[in-house]
């Protein structure tokens, strides 16, 4: 018994050094394809959350608009990311913080008259 069992010990191999090269070699690779995929993701992502917010803004502006029946607001040419000070009429709720959560914004954005967002391109979501 003792026999059988030091003769399947002497018969087990590893792997040789050239398998182990090959497998690392095929890791690496799967490596910077799944890296390079990734980045593409990231910009997409990126571009996708900037267009968002803009809805998000421009959702929250209509909303304010109708609630307080008013149909307009003092148009902003200059690009801004905070909305706390945007003047809506007496008596009227501001966008920030009652249709806004936060009172400034990642990207920057202008607005006409009528009340209409745009991006502005700058800030975080150029």
């Amino acid at each position: 018994m003792f026999g059988t069992l030091r003769r399947m010990h002497r018969d087990e191999r590893g792997f040789t050094l050239v398998e182990l090269l090959v497998v690392v070699t095929i890791l690496g690779i799967l490596a910077a394809v799944v890296t390079s995929s990734l980045v593409g993701l990231t910009a997409t992502a990126k571009t996708n959350a900037c267009a968002e917010e803009l809805r998000t803004v421009q959702t929250a502006m209509d909303a304010m608009l109708a609630k307080n029946n008013i149909t307009g607001v003092t148009a902003q040419g200059t690009a801004t990311n905070t909305f706390t000070a945007l003047p809506v009429g007496t008596g009227s709720e501001p966008l920030s913080p009652n249709y806004l959560r936060q009172a400034t914004t990642k990207g920057s954005y202008t607005w006409t008259a009528a009340g209409l967002v745009s991006a502005a391109g700058t800030g975080g979501c150029a």
